[in-house]
């Protein structure tokens, strides 16, 4: 299933409230056109509301409880605060005009992930990028915007980095192809500094390293980079984000999700242990 791109608002707050709507419902054995007519919609806006697809409005909200039974004043509560959460603009709204709405939607999910979990061949994962090897890319990827409108993407990134060093941060498990590490992406200074940068963060304890070094040739993730996002919250899926050239695929069904849980799993077992990593690296820096 590929999840729509959302608002401003938390998306995994809006697939966690859908959720739990959806149990309420089943509960009480009611179908998705019975809770419809009940709020003046369609099946097909219950279906939405029910996976996260569209914003919520608490008065929609407050009638389906009624429906499903939900009369202790707490219970509504609860929920009620889900819906003024899910509307609610993250902190990456600011930069809502830089933004396409599919990788608004994967700053909202990594925003609330516990565990990221990241393959990259072509470059240095975003959450691990200098400012200057993020500069870099950015040009790459926008070659005729403004020096400032670059220097906003930059600010994007670094302050998404920022949470992984916060106490509620995810933990980051990055496995970066050989070739992402000797491709010179702006030159010997700006890989030397990023590859030091590597050697420094590889240290920290909510940071994995890996490297998939040359000498294993074809191996289980051939297919190119990916990121698999796990959340805190049990009623949640893995959510796995491919990104395209002009867009990006967001996966979160059992038979799609699971093809790529083997294939990071294989990577890790293939790729370098913190020790060989630091190998690697170090080795490449020599080179520079």
């Amino acid at each position: 299933m590929s999840i729509d791109p959302p608002g401003s608002g938390s998306t995994v707050r809006r697939i966690m409230l859908g959720a739990s709507l959806r149990r309420l419902r089943e509960e009480r054995g009611l179908t998705r056109e019975v809770a419809g007519f009940h709020i003046r919609a369609s099946e097909s806006k219950i279906s939405r509301m029910e996976l996260g697809r569209v914003g919520f409005k608490t008065r929609d909200v407050e009638d389906l409880l009624t429906l499903y039974g939900v009369n202790d004043d707490a219970d509504r509560r609860g929920l009620l605060e889900m819906v003024r959460e899910a509307n609610t603009p993250g902190w990456w709204h600011k930069y809502s005009d830089l933004l396409p709405s599919w990788f608004s939607t994967y700053v909202g999910l990594e925003e609330a992930a516990s565990l990221i979990r990241t393959y990259e061949v072509q470059f240095v994962p975003g959450l691990l990028q200098t400012a200057a090897y993020a500069r870099t890319v950015i040009r790459l990827g926008y070659p005729d915007v403004p020096d400032e409108e670059i220097e906003r993407r930059v600010h994007l990134r670094m302050e998404r980095q920022e949470r992984l060093l916060r106490n509620d941060g995810p933990k980051l498990w990055a496995v970066i192809d050989e070739a992402a590490l000797r491709r010179p992406i702006g030159g010997k200074e700006i890989m030397y500094e990023q590859l030091q940068h590597l050697m420094a963060v590889a240290g920290l304890p909510a940071i994995t390293l890996q490297v998939m070094p040359f000498q294993f040739g074809m191996h289980a993730a051939e297919g190119g980079a990916f990121t698999i996002l796990r959340f805190p919250e049990s009623d949640l899926s893995d959510v796995v984000y491919v990104e395209q050239l002009w867009g990006a695929l967001y996966l979160d069904k059992r038979e799609d999700i699971d093809p790529y849980l083997t294939a990071m799993e294989q990577l890790c077992i293939e790729s370098t242990t913190p020790g060989g990593t630091a190998e690697i690296l170090g080795d490449i820096l020599r080179e520079i």
